[in-house]
């Protein structure tokens, strides 16, 4: 099985990706881990491009990504057998960033490799600068072409409840 998580800055991909990792016994690669590295330095598209192809190949019989990068391994998308979009609303993913911030403050988390950081930079990204009409338009496309089951979930109750039936169903 082969999936794909997507969705705003602070929904909680990488959270959902690392559930599904130990449900389904997946291995898991986190985007941001492969866009940056030291001290919030990134990778270029070429390595990063590397990194997630490498990655496929070598679990190509399940891998679970989580990140949007749509210019990186841009066939993941239309490879995967699920594709799960967290379009929660701003200001939840903004709570939710701040969150992690305080739990993490200066520490790098599994699955970005930097001191977590909440700056004014990231907290514009997550209420403006990433919901635009062309962010928006990409995750419809995105989940229009993809070849699997998509599954949108708009709140985290919504996705708590499906995870605790998702045993039961196994993506069915």
């Amino acid at each position: 099985m082969k999936i794909c998580v997507i969705g705003y800055s602070g929904a909680g991909k990488s959270t959902l990706a690392k559930i599904l990792g130990e449900k389904f016994n997946l291995p898991v690669l986190h985007l941001d881990a492969t866009f940056w590295y030291g001290d919030w330095q990134n990778r270029t598209r070429e390595q990063q491009s590397e990194i997630v192809g490498d990655f496929m190949l070598k679990n190509s019989d399940g891998w679970i990504i989580d990140g949007n990068y749509l210019r990186i391994c841009p066939q993941r998308f239309t490879e995967c057998d699920v594709m799960y979009f967290l379009n929660y609303n701003r200001f939840v993913c903004f709570k939710q960033a701040r969150n992690r911030y305080k739990t993490f403050k200066g520490k790098a988390r599994g699955d970005c490799p930097c001191a977590e950081k909440f700056d004014l930079e990231f907290a514009l990204w997550i209420l403006f600068k990433g919901r635009t009409i062309k962010h928006k338009k990409n995750f419809k496309s995105l989940l229009a072409n993809c070849r699997g089951k998509t599954f949108v979930f708009k709140n985290r109750r919504a996705l708590n409840e499906y995870l605790q039936t998702l045993d039961k169903n196994a993506l069915q």
